[in-house]
């Protein structure tokens, strides 16, 4: 599958909306990343990061993070891990722009996906976006619709859920991971 669906070329005027844990790091399936000696960068993500800081306008990180309501680790400890990452990230030539993190223990926060408070932050922090020019990657059926209730093109990464039969209501491309999507991303660009 390619980009070519989407209805307009991505530039600058796009924002990429990404979940963390399955697609910018190495999931721990069941548990929590806790600290930041337990985080560790998916395969390839940094470059891939590094390519899509140059096509997109905003980069944010949108992620359910139920282990500090559930007091598995301090709101600290959340920080600096997403401090820690930005950096790593930064070194690497890329960039997140902001991250937001819901810490809510009850599915019917307003901010805990697939519910839109997140992205209706960082719309109030960055002005420019517009959800039609936005895609949202995640590796969870929540993640996509999320992006869908804000009318975002979304990309499912199969890093924890087997592929699901195409076409799908929620998901408008599917990829293996982060690095094989961003690549795609560059061969359309090559092409066009």
């Amino acid at each position: 599958m390619t980009t070519f669906n989407l209805q307009a070329p991505i530039d600058k005027s796009w924002t990429l909306f990404l979940d963390r844990d399955g697609v910018i790091n190495v999931e721990n399936v069941g548990s929590y990343i806790t600290n930041w000696q337990e985080f560790q960068f998916c395969e390839g993500v940094l470059d891939a990061l590094k390519h899509l800081s140059d096509v997109f306008g905003n980069i944010v990180v949108v992620t359910n993070q139920r282990g500090v309501g559930k007091g598995v680790m301090t709101k600290e400890d959340l920080k600096h891990i997403g401090d820690s990452m930005t950096d790593s990230i930064l070194s690497a030539g890329g960039r997140i722009d902001k991250i937001y993190a819901c810490i809510a223990t009850d599915d019917n926060d307003q901010n805990r996906k697939p519910n839109t408070g997140m992205g209706l932050q960082a719309k109030e922090d960055f002005p420019q976006i517009d959800f039609k020019r936005s895609i949202m990657v995640g590796n969870s059926i929540s993640d996509m619709e999320f992006g869908k209730r804000l009318a975002m093109h979304t990309v499912f990464l199969t890093t924890k859920h087997e592929p699901y039969p195409m076409p799908h209501d929620l998901i408008d491309e599917q990829y293996a991971s982060l690095n094989a999507w961003a690549a795609t991303i560059k061969s359309t660009e090559m092409v066009g």
